[in-house]
């Protein structure tokens, strides 16, 4: 894989390219990686794979107009001729009056800060590793009372780097390395199957969970949904268990994002400042987390990144801002653009959470007669304009207080703006992934039998 170097000089070498082509103004991006994986099932190696890739993308900017193009031959030919190519799209474009490279008076400049989220460990890691990890998760699962079969489990290891290079100034640099494992177990037989999962995913492999407890959990989890039923239809309290309330998240950063703002297609545009949650409520997004998931010292246009509050004493904070939808909403980026090397940017959160509340999931639970505790969620049934929320649930009943029979083939439905005022956080926060949400309590969401 190519060093940062070397991924700096090729973007750099691009950038170039794109001047001498006759572009304005550029810029270009290089995403490479290597990863390697093992999968094991029912104790029989399925699969073993490596990859290595490399891919540059050309943004170029003649006038008001604009195109991009990616390549993965990174020869000095192929990107004269990716450049050339970029510059003619980019002739024939429409006009955009708010397109362009950030401004460059908000560019960060380094040295950026040290997050922590390279582990050299994962360009040494050997395929035997990865497959013994993936031996405990799967033969752990297998051993759970009730589980009948394994759809197989996991290990993966892998090291990316970013260089991303402007034609206005930024040059930027990140590494990161990625360890995962994970399980999938099914109990039962017949039309009783049931199935369930975990798994775990960290940027140093030290602080990956261990093979074994993933893969109990999935054998338990799946045998804690046999013999499910359906509950009656009727308003009542719901609680999305944590890793599912992370969703909510999700569809919260979605209706914030800038893009949606300037298109007049998010039920939160224009509530900025509202009391939209109960007080003390906190959302938080922190790209500076070290060894966060998706850390990172600079956006995908080269801006500074910072802590930020989505969600501040229940309070809606402002919309989350790439230079162009800034520019349409007569705003500054926020540091939130987020890019591929096919497209240009977009927004999306880094490191992203719901702070914690003060009661325990059994308080949260104790007064709820008949609920529904959702541990999985089905379908995408959430309207983005009007804030209209109605998904496929299972998971289990609620009865008395006490978490009862699992449940299934269920739908929730609900308004995402009357969901938000009525949420309630439970003390059970778990840093575990990108996107992280203690269990949630939601009164007077209508459930029904699908």
């Amino acid at each position: 894989m190519l060093d940062s170097g070397a991924a700096l000089d090729v973007a750099q070498r691009a950038l170039a390219a794109a001047r001498r082509a006759g572009a304005d103004c550029a810029d270009a991006l290089l995403v490479a990686g290597t990863s390697q994986s093992v999968t094991i099932r029912m104790g029989v190696l399925e699969d073993a794979s490596r990859s290595e890739t490399a891919e540059l993308g050309l943004r170029v900017f003649v006038g008001a107009r604009s195109a991009q193009v990616s390549t993965s031959d990174l020869g000095e030919p192929a990107l004269a001729e990716a450049a050339a190519r970029a510059v003619a799209m980019a002739r024939e474009a429409p006009e955009d009056p708010f397109a362009g490279l950030a401004p460059e008076d908000a560019l960060a400049t380094g040295p950026f800060p040290d997050l922590d989220l390279c582990d050299p460990r994962a360009e040494a890691m050997e395929a035997a590793t990865l497959r013994t990890l993936a031996e405990a998760a799967d033969g752990a699962a297998l051993a759970v009372p009730g589980v009948t079969s394994s759809e197989g489990a996991s290990a993966a290891a892998g090291t990316a780097i970013l260089a991303l290079v402007t034609s206005h100034g930024f040059a930027g640099v990140e590494k990161a390395s990625s360890f995962s494992v994970s399980a999938v177990a099914i109990a039962g037989q017949g039309e009783r199957r049931q199935r369930d999962h975990d798994w775990s995913d960290a940027t140093h492999f030290a602080d990956l969970e261990a093979a074994e407890a993933i893969g109990r959990s999935a054998g338990e989890r799946a045998v804690a949904r046999l013999d499910p039923v359906r509950l009656d239809t009727a308003a009542m309290p719901v609680l999305f268990d944590r890793r599912v309330a992370a969703s909510l998240l999700g569809h919260l950063a979605a209706a914030m994002a800038g893009p949606a703002w300037a298109r007049g297609t998010s039920f939160l545009r224009g509530r900025e400042g509202e009391q939209l949650f109960a007080p003390g409520v906190q959302v938080i997004d922190d790209p500076l987390l070290p060894r966060g998931r998706r850390s990172r010292p600079f956006d995908g246009e080269g801006l500074p990144t910072r802590r930020t509050h989505l969600v501040e004493s229940g309070v809606l904070g402002a919309p989350l801002c790439d230079s162009a939808s800034a520019r349409q909403l007569g705003r500054r980026p926020t540091g939130h653009a987020s890019r591929g090397v096919g497209g240009a940017p977009g927004v999306a959160t880094s490191n992203l959470w719901l702070a914690p509340g003060a009661s325990s999931v059994g308080a949260l639970m104790a007064d709820i007669r008949c609920g529904f505790l959702v541990t999985e969620l089905i379908g995408m049934g959430v309207n983005g304009l009007t804030g209209d929320y109605s998904r496929g649930a299972a998971g289990f009943a609620i009865r008395d207080g006490h978490k009862a029979e699992p449940v299934t083939e269920m739908t929730i439905a609900g308004n995402l703006l009357e969901m938000f005022r009525a949420l309630v956080p439970a003390d059970d926060l778990q840093f575990r992934r990108s996107t992280n949400s203690p269990t949630v309590r939601i009164d007077g969401m209508t459930v029904a039998g699908a």
